[in-house]
């Protein structure tokens, strides 16, 4: 194998390794903003949950009649 090619070819993996590199920080970012976002996804569904527990356990007032009455 001449030279050359050899150079070549390290280039080639110089540049691949680059790449993975900047493949792996991204799916790492990624990964980090999915797991803030299905935090979030919890955290307002325990909200939802509280807040219609409140709404349900409400005690009515008077009982509506309908305004045609």
């Amino acid at each position: 194998m001449s030279d050359e090619r050899i150079i070549e070819l390290e280039i080639k993996a110089a540049y691949q390794d680059d790449l993975l590199q900047a493949l792996n920080e991204t799916v790492s970012r990624q990964q980090q903003q999915i797991d803030r976002l299905e935090a979030t996804c919890h955290l307002l569904n325990e909200r939802i949950k509280s807040l219609s527990a409140e709404i349900g356990s409400a005690e009515p007032s008077a009982p509506e009649i309908p305004p045609h009455y």
